[in-house]
């Protein structure tokens, strides 16, 4: 059964729980001989996992990715990794002055210094098709009366293997109501019915990872084809009710 938490974590409980899952993940490393020779850097904060460095395919980021999400406490896996001899390219959506990594594209419907192109993320993104590999949705959706299209093009300039990282406050916690452009309100719920209530022929997404820290509500989704399987029901039971 998964559990809404209904008071957000102290910043000290947090930074706590971030030592856990660092001493967790070292401790995996050793005993897992699949993990010990990438050159992958995890970094934790405040429950998201932050993931950087190199690896030779992308199968090998995708097994660190999911062990990482394994972790009791990991609320999201954020990943900026080389894979085989390319940097991802990596978009920040709406980010104003404040990329989530140096170096990432930044899209905004204002200018701003940090903003590399000027966007409203309501329309069409001024992005090619299988064009990006990880995409930043932080604190946009819920400024979006309809975000459902935003995800549609996400899903479009996603490469196979891409990933979306959302971040919106959590609909029972005041930050929700207490900015008056904020017109939509989100659950972990609403991540479910994203990835299995779409009508037919519509963009579907997997969820790699969904929770809640009683604040904010966290999403890791990963486009999915046309003939790809759909996440199952013991899948969705890690996240959802």
């Amino acid at each position: 059964m998964v559990a809404l938490a209904h008071t957000p974590p102290s910043a000290d409980r947090l930074r706590a729980v971030d030592g856990f899952l660092t001493e967790a993940w070292a401790d995996q490393v050793r005993h897992d001989e699949r993990l010990r020779s990438l050159g992958v850097e995890v970094r934790f904060d405040r429950g998201v996992a932050h993931l950087t460095g190199a690896v030779d395919d992308p199968a090998q980021l995708r097994l660190v990715r999911a062990q990482v999400g394994r972790l009791a406490g990991v609320f999201g896996v954020w990943c900026r990794v080389r894979v085989g001899d390319r940097d991802p390219v990596v978009v920040d959506l709406g980010c104003g002055g404040t990329k989530q990594w140096p170096g990432n594209l930044g899209l905004d419907i204002f200018p701003a210094p940090g903003v590399d192109a000027v966007a409203d993320l309501s329309g069409s993104l001024p992005l090619a098709d299988d064009s990006v590999d990880v995409l930043f949705a932080v604190h946009i959706l819920e400024h979006l009366i309809d975000f459902l299209p935003l995800l549609d093009e996400c899903h479009r300039v996603l490469r196979p293997g891409g990933v979306l990282h959302v971040m919106s406050p959590w609909w029972g916690h005041v930050n929700a109501v207490a900015d008056p452009t904020h017109v939509r309100l989100l659950d972990v719920q609403t991540i479910k019915g994203v990835c299995v209530m779409r009508p037919p022929g519509t963009p579907r997404w997997y969820p790699l990872h969904a929770g809640t820290d009683g604040a904010s509500i966290f999403a890791d989704l990963a486009p999915l084809g046309p003939d790809d399987d759909g996440p199952s029901a013991t899948h969705l039971a890690r996240f959802f009710d």
